[in-house]
């Protein structure tokens, strides 16, 4: 199995003496995790060239948000560097609003479009920013589902 983000020398990696995780449910994540799990993702797309590539003449803040969880984080995409923290920003050029963890976590673990569930507000014109940025972080989250260790082999659940 494909595993990009994780180095194979790391603990948790994939090989035949360790076998893969199963994908947790999205009900059996606590805020906690679920904060920590959506951090690294967003760690990982900060990393990924072509992400960096697509972005490079954007200046986007955007926020995003579970209203259930009532979890928030800024993302700002500022010349090829994606950004982000906790709280939520006070101006954003544009808001990604989930109206349930569940639905979130949905989309991601079954690779559904952000267009089911996703409410969008603000500048629709920034979302060609926003859109190889939030492939990337689904494509990262789904992989740290499954593979829940930082750089240093720690569990991040």
């Amino acid at each position: 199995m494909d595993n990009e983000f994780l180095p194979a020398d790391r603990p948790g990696a994939p090989n035949e003496s360790f076998p893969a995780e199963e994908v947790p449910a999205s009900q059996a994540l606590s805020k906690r995790a679920a904060r920590r799990l959506i951090q690294r993702a967003f760690v990982l797309v900060g990393r990924d060239r072509n992400v960096r590539q697509h972005i490079r003449e954007a200046s986007v803040v955007t926020l995003w948000t579970l209203e259930d969880w009532k979890l928030a984080w800024t993302v700002e995409l500022e010349r090829g560097k994606v950004h982000f923290e906790r709280r939520p920003a006070k101006h954003p050029d544009l808001t990604l609003t989930w109206r349930t963890a569940e639905e979130f976590f949905n989309q991601i673990e079954n690779g559904v479009p952000p267009d089911d569930g996703l409410g969008i507000a603000g500048n629709l014109h920034l979302r060609r920013f926003s859109q190889p940025v939030y492939q990337a972080f689904c494509k990262a989250l789904r992989k740290v589902l499954r593979y829940p260790f930082d750089d240093e082999g720690n569990r991040l659940t």
